[in-house]
């Protein structure tokens, strides 16, 4: 039995030593400040807070109006940078202008996809595959350290029946590794969880600090999300296209309702593939509370690890522009047969 503990607690060492330094080593990187309001909005709420600071810019503008029923129209076809662009390139392939479609189709465009895939080169973010591997090895350690309890009162019990002899229990000597190992795979699987590393978390907060007092339309929302929409009837558009776009919520057996009605069979595909989220909240919406404005604090479970975002936190594909994820609910739609204008421009 000696020779048996020895080799478990060796084992047991070894694995914990494995797991505690993947985590280590996938939230490093070199770092770095962030460059734009873009990484700033991806790091305090993910694809969906990208677009969301694109379209604050057009509409503020005059570039794009949006009204009715969350209705986007093109007014000047002009576009600043890469995710403005490409907002103006899928609202011209879109069937129809609706705002919670070009949301979600502009959060698996390539411009907001590589945002996150630049973030995570850097380590200010974990990849969604990166961080799905270490939970499973953090989930082994915690599955290994139950299983192997049970597993020593059984040879505790048949060590004491080959010899009477009074010593200490060998589930007593597994004791203290068991538990160093479920202590670790949990606290390990807590910090994986948080998609934003602290060095991103660090640097969104110190470009909240240097830019969160200019009047920007776009970088307000990129900061602090929907809330800081000036504009009440863009706000309104845009919170119901978030919740238009978050993934329905299970009730309480479990089941996942069926989804309204007003979603389509592209928007179902949509709500499958959520990858690249910064928050632990459904992915979607982008808005709400920001981990960057000026000196607001991060907690540990959303916004990029942090904050919470608003209404939701956005989802996409995580290897380049692939799929983007999605979210959604209800909210109300544009009716075919209305004879009124749905594109009248909000101000």
């Amino acid at each position: 039995m000696d020779l048996l503990l020895i080799l478990i607690h060796l084992a047991g060492v070894v694995g914990i030593a494995l797991v505690v330094a993947r985590v280590v080593r996938t939230r490093g990187g070199t770092g770095g400040p962030v460059h734009d309001r873009y990484e700033a909005a991806f790091l305090n709420g993910g694809p969906a807070r990208v677009v969301d600071t694109a379209i604050a810019s057009l509409q503020a503008d005059g570039r794009l109006a949006i009204g009715g029923p969350g209705i986007v129209a093109v007014v000047r076809p002009t576009a600043h940078d890469p995710v403005e662009r490409a907002v103006l390139q899928e609202l011209a392939a879109a069937p129809h202008g609706a705002l919670h479609h070009l949301r979600l189709a502009v959060m698996r465009h390539p411009a907001v996809q590589e945002i996150g895939d630049a973030l995570a080169a850097r380590g200010l973010v974990v990849s969604p595959e990166t961080r799905r591997v270490t939970a499973r090895w953090c989930a082994a350690l915690v599955v290994t350290a139950f299983a192997l309890f049970p597993v020593s009162i059984v040879l505790t019990v048949i060590d004491f029946s080959s010899d009477m002899e009074f010593r200490l229990p060998f589930v007593f000597k597994m004791v203290p590794l068991l538990f160093t190992a479920l202590i670790s795979g949990i606290v390990c699987g807590a910090v994986n969880a948080r998609q934003v590393t602290s060095s991103g978390r660090r640097a969104v907060l110190a470009y909240g600090r240097a830019h969160g007092q200019l009047p920007d339309a776009g970088l307000l929302v990129a900061l602090h999300g929907l809330r800081a929409v000036a504009d009440p009837v863009l706000r309104e558009q845009l919170v119901t296209a978030a919740r238009l776009s978050a993934p329905p919520r299970r009730n309480q057996r479990g089941r996942r309702p069926s989804s309204p009605s007003h979603f389509s069979s592209s928007d179902a595909a949509v709500l499958g593939v959520a990858e690249w989220c910064a928050t632990n909240s459904s992915c979607g919406a982008g808005g709400g509370t920001s981990c960057s404005g000026g000196g607001s604090s991060c907690s540990s479970g959303s916004c990029s690890s942090g904050s919470s975002c608003s209404s939701g936190s956005s989802c996409s594909s995580g290897s380049s522009c692939s799929s983007g994820s999605s979210c959604s609910s209800s909210s109300s739609s544009c009716s075919s047969s209305s004879s009124s204008s749905c594109s009248s421009s909000s101000s």
